[in-house]
């Protein structure tokens, strides 16, 4: 394994995960802030690693496989904390529907990857501006420091929740041929 500045980036956003349960429990009037400034700045080292990745042309097969999952447990164990937090219907239901379409789409892309057809499954523009509309979503709904940005992270966070209805059933549609295929 060949450890690079952004492998080092993506690894130190794995370590940061349990700090950020912590401080989401932590019983201060800070700690709102605190948890939502930590996975802020995983978002953005999870941006920046792959900028560098890319620029210095150095992507690694480890680090190829560990970014999407550090990003992907990261905004699960956000999404849990935020329907904890809200302990409601309206707030649970699109976290586990947006939980389910994370591994509804990467065990599409396993699959598709198998059959040599991963390129069909590739990230869209929805799939991007749904991931950037879940992230300012939830450092509001985690934050929460007053009514106005809550409310912006929630409706946000229904903005998201449709658009990843409308991701995963544009990336379910484009491999539906190979899907049913008998």
């Amino acid at each position: 394994m060949q450890l690079n500045i952004p492998t080092l980036l993506t690894l130190f956003r794995v370590v940061l995960i349990p700090f950020f349960v912590v401080a989401f429990y932590l019983p201060f009037p800070w700690a709102p802030f605190l948890c939502a400034f930590i996975f802020c700045f995983a978002a953005v080292t999870d941006w920046f690693d792959g900028f560098l990745a890319r620029r210095w042309n150095q992507s690694t097969r480890f680090g190829a496989f560990l970014d999407p999952v550090a990003d992907k447990v990261m905004v699960a164990i956000a999404l849990v904390l935020v329907a904890e937090h809200y302990h409601s219907w309206w707030v649970t239901l699109p976290a586990a529907t947006m939980i389910a379409r994370e591994i509804i789409i990467s065990a599409l892309r396993e699959w598709m990857a198998e059959i040599g057809k991963r390129s069909s499954v590739a990230v869209s523009w929805i799939g991007k501006v749904k991931t950037t509309a879940q992230m300012l979503a939830l450092i509001g709904m985690l934050w929460r420091p007053n009514l106005w940005v809550e409310y912006a992270g929630i409706s946000l966070f229904f903005i998201a929740a449709l658009l990843t209805f409308w991701s995963m059933f544009q990336y379910l549609s484009a491999a539906r041929g190979d899907l049913l295929e008998p």
